[in-house]
């Protein structure tokens, strides 16, 4: 089979080399897709670099989130049968013709999805649940300002924020980006932090300030954000795609009596696996309902993985860049 194989950890992905290597047998407890779709993530980008926190073992293959259909199964595995289509996750592996994984990573792909929406859902969603849900516990009427809102964490947090019944501000640096967040997803309000973003949260919410912040970027942003949360309000640490790790003055959140929350949604369902159950229940539920859209800004095939990762890398994409193996 064809796959994307990290044999070297270097910047600018070169140590990542497209190359046929033998397609791989499911051990017990596992399944072998025929993978139709990969979604591109950030902590993909990272691993080709040995930045990420997960650090498989030299040669691997990348791509942690993928749908498809299956085509083989392992000894034991009564979950599925051949030709399901499924959806799930791979902590290696979804940058290639096949994969394998455990079945019990995997679940029915919706009906209403795509395979490319089906592998855009999972891992930006049960980050927007964990945070707005399990972490901030937001009611709805609440305003959250979402930041980093083109990206494939921030649009699913407008997405997820506006099916909660939420008021939705969707912030970010391109003009571009958020008219179309307004077509597509219609926020209460849109920001670009271009300049400063402030006092124009600050406008929107009558003065209040936002009763929610969604950080996904840190740096500048995250400096600023402080200064527009509303009394009680919980500002969620999501990322630093800025490339700062910001600090905050303790008395900052004394004073204006805010929380800041750190937000890991898989190693809280690590930490609570109950919890973690109901919440990948939880979202592929509204998904099945079709409450919820992802958006897949670019489906590129295989040979053209290095594109889809660059794009990711320098912002160009609203929503999430989607490898097709089967182009």
């Amino acid at each position: 089979m064809k796959a994307l194989v990290v044999e070297r950890l270097e910047p600018d992905y070169a140590g990542c080399v497209l190359k046929e290597i033998p397609t791989p047998d499911p051990l017990p407890g596992e399944v072998r897709i025929k993978v139709r779709a990969a979604s591109v993530n950030f902590p993909d980008l990272l691993m080709t670099r040995g930045e990420y926190q997960h650090k498989p073992p030299l040669p691997f293959i990348p791509g942690l989130e993928l749908s498809g259909e299956v085509e083989a199964l392992g000894e034991g595995v009564d979950r599925f049968k051949i030709g399901d289509a499924v959806v799930g996750g791979a902590r290696i592996g979804g940058f290639s013709e096949y994969a394998v994984t455990p079945a019990a990573a995997l679940r029915p792909k919706p009906e209403r999805f795509s395979f490319s929406e089906a592998a855009a859902f999972g891992t930006a969603y049960i980050t927007a649940y964990v945070s707005l849900v399990r972490r901030a516990q937001a009611e709805p009427g609440e305003w959250v300002l979402v930041h980093g809102a083109a990206g494939g964490v921030g649009l699913a947090a407008v997405d997820m924020a506006k099916a909660m019944g939420l008021r939705v501000i969707a912030a970010s640096a391109s003009d571009e980006k958020l008219k179309l967040i307004e077509a597509e997803y219609a926020p209460d309000a849109i920001v670009n932090v271009t300049g400063g973003f402030r006092e124009r949260v600050k406008e929107i919410t009558g003065g209040r300030g936002a009763d929610v912040i969604y950080d996904p970027v840190g740096g500048d942003v995250f400096d600023e954000s402080v200064r527009c949360i509303a009394f009680n309000g919980r500002l969620l640490i999501v990322g630093f795609t800025s490339g700062r790790i910001p600090t905050v003055s303790v008395n900052m959140p004394l004073i204006k009596g805010f929380s800041v929350m750190g937000v890991r949604a898989g190693e809280y369902g690590r930490q609570f696996p109950e919890k973690g159950r109901e919440n990948t229940a939880a979202i592929w539920a509204m998904a099945n309902e079709g409450k919820l859209k992802p958006r897949v800004h670019v489906e590129l095939p295989l040979e053209k993985w290095r594109e889809a990762f660059d794009l990711l890398a320098d912002r160009k994409v609203v929503g999430k860049a989607i490898v097709r193996p089967d182009l």
